[in-house]
């Protein structure tokens, strides 16, 4: 399963709809000042309905990638059903938010994670957007599938 950057395929709406999150010197976080991007990245596999976005977040000062996030927002039934597991461990590391398994992440990770729950989950349109930005992504991948392989009529 490989993940791809929203922009790839929506360049505008991403420049236009990416969120960051600004971190003010006086915020009594664990976290350097500055911006924090959360660039989205949806699954590219033909078929998949995952119902999950991975953020590769970046900081301004670094212009690196500090953290990779992965978020589920469907239920733990609908992730057991889908994995075919329902082996907690596993339904974890794809419901809701957590650190992505495999990905580096910086000494700010734990920090950023704990931004990204207490401030982008609890949005209600936020997350809204997200859903929408994976159905876009989702057909947008279809599409280049169905024409790739034409079907006879």
């Amino acid at each position: 399963m490989s993940f791809i950057l929203f922009h790839s395929y929506f360049p505008a709406l991403a420049e236009k709809e990416t969120r960051t999150i600004t971190v003010l010197p006086d915020a009594n976080l664990d976290l350097p000042w500055g911006e924090y991007a959360f660039l989205e990245m949806y699954c590219d596999e033909q078929g998949c309905d995952c119902r999950r976005v991975i953020y590769s977040v970046v900081f301004s000062k670094t212009k690196k990638i500090e953290a990779v996030i992965s978020y589920g927002w469907e239920s733990p039934s609908f992730y057991s059903k889908w994995m075919r597991s329902s082996d907690p461990h596993v339904i974890s590391a794809i419901k809701g938010a957590c650190l992505n398994i495999g990905s580096y992440q910086s000494k700010l990770a734990p920090a950023i994670l704990e931004l990204f729950k207490k401030t982008l989950v609890n949005d209600s349109k936020y997350m809204d957007r997200v859903k929408r930005h994976y159905e876009l992504f989702r057909d947008a991948v279809e599409r280049q599938r169905d024409s790739a392989h034409p079907r006879n009529n």
